[in-house]
């Protein structure tokens, strides 16, 4: 029996909560997009909720049966965001980061598009466990199970790895280091890219 699930609409307060949690330490998505600790989870969870939000109609965010953990992947050939999508982001991130941090969270976003590959992918947008549930392997056995349904449709995989602790499980499932960014004085971030098995 299948390990996890695709995750519909009514399941988004979960993956929000689930994926604010997971982040809440991460270097680019924590301290530095949220410095303050005491407030940081509430906006964490809103931006985080509103990726899974606009990647649920691709079919292609999966969840263990609680939403202990969660991969958000936007598949080959549709956009990340429709045009009115975008709007709501930019009026999103307006709001979270509105003021001295906006031009910079704006720059950074920049950076994400500008190394995004050319090349037709799935891209693994989010992946992350709650922290209640970190060490059980829970978030490694749901990335492999959907790669076993990306091998399976012979396409390749991208992603961009914000914390450098992660970046060695992502190479011990496949992925290969592609670049690497930063804002200044912030955080790197590894682009990594895994193509598909060759099928002898």
């Amino acid at each position: 029996m299948s390990a996890s699930r695709v995750a519909l609409a009514e399941d988004l307060p979960a993956l929000g909560d689930c994926l604010a949690s997971a982040f809440f330490d991460d270097p680019l998505w924590g301290p530095w997009s949220f410095p303050d600790p005491a407030s940081r989870s509430e906006p964490l969870g809103r931006l985080m909720g509103f990726w899974a939000d606009v990647a649920v109609p691709h079919g292609w965010v999966r969840m263990d049966a609680d939403a202990r953990t969660v991969a958000v992947w936007i598949p080959p050939g549709v956009a990340e965001m429709t045009p009115e999508q975008e709007a709501r982001f930019e009026a999103l991130t307006g709001e979270l980061f509105g003021g001295p941090r906006e031009p910079e969270l704006r720059a950074l976003f920049e950076l994400f598009e500008r190394h995004h590959p050319p090349e037709p992918c799935f891209y693994l947008s989010l992946w992350g466990t709650h922290r209640d549930h970190v060490g059980h392997g829970l978030g490694t056995a749901l990335l492999r199970e959907c790669l076993e349904l990306i091998d399976a449709a012979g396409e390749p995989a991208y992603l961009e790895s914000t914390n450098p602790v992660n970046v060695e499980r992502y190479e011990a499932l496949g992925f290969v280091r592609r670049d690497s960014f930063a804002r200044p004085g912030g955080p790197p971030v590894t682009t990594m890219w895994r193509e598909p098995p060759v099928v002898s």
